[in-house]
């Protein structure tokens, strides 16, 4: 006869599992970060100084971003846009990108090359390589619903479930309802499917949309109009 346990026999089970998979979890983030900063070193250096003559910036971009549990912490990413764009304000919020966007800056986004520092986030803990993407400060609204819905739970991550859904292409209520998905499903199987897919996007520039998204937009006026 099968043994049943009692409710808080259930939750202190369900407790174990949640910290073998964040031990496991963290445990992978560190061995892939490190080495995939080792091997990238070379590329990175180059993108680097090429960066920095493109942009006549410093290479890496540093911005504060929320991270785990509301708490900010600093991005790194290479430079793509040159010195005169606004610093704290999100992509798409912005009329005309394409004018600060460097001519390589274009490529190393569209390849999501310019993302590849923030392998450092994920190296010393500030991110994870699966996980809502970590956003601009100012960007009240999508913090706001990632609170609410318990996205804000677990690290952020230079992938996620929106990511593989849309990309830019997804209102913010849309993320944060997939952030939030993530964060109350997250297993290892869920992550091997967003790794996996997300190899797709990248590789066939699935979803990116530099600036506000005129469909979005006007799909959001009707909405709120309504």
């Amino acid at each position: 006869m099968q043994k049943i346990l009692p409710l808080s026999g259930y939750a202190s089970r369900e407790m174990k599992q949640n910290k073998v998979y964040a031990a496991a979890k963290r445990l992978f983030d560190i061995v892939v970060s490190f080495t995939a900063l080792v091997i990238l070193s070379p590329l990175l250096l180059v993108v680097a100084v090429i960066a920095s003559l493109d942009t006549k910036g410093k290479p890496l971009f540093v911005q504060q971003r929320m991270g785990k549990n509301n708490v900010p912490f600093y991005v790194f990413k290479f430079r793509t846009m040159n010195v005169a764009a606004p610093r704290d304000v999100a992509t798409y919020k912005l009329e005309d990108p394409g004018k600060y966007i460097s001519r390589v800056g274009e490529t190393l986004r569209r390849l999501s090359i310019d993302e590849l520092p923030q392998l450092i986030n994920v190296l010393i803990g500030d991110m994870s390589l699966i996980g809502p993407r970590p956003v601009v400060l100012t960007e009240t609204d999508l913090i706001a619903l990632r609170k609410n819905n318990g996205a804000n739970r677990v690290r952020p991550g230079m992938t996620g479930l929106a990511q593989i859904s849309g990309r830019d292409n997804v209102t913010i209520e849309e993320k944060a309802r997939l952030d939030g998905i993530y964060a109350a499903n997250v297993s290892v199987g869920m992550d091997a499917k967003i790794l996996f897919k997300s190899v797709g996007y990248v590789l066939g520039s699935k979803g990116i949309c530099e600036g506000a998204n005129p469909e979005i937009s006007a799909s959001h006026t009707t909405e709120k109009s309504a």
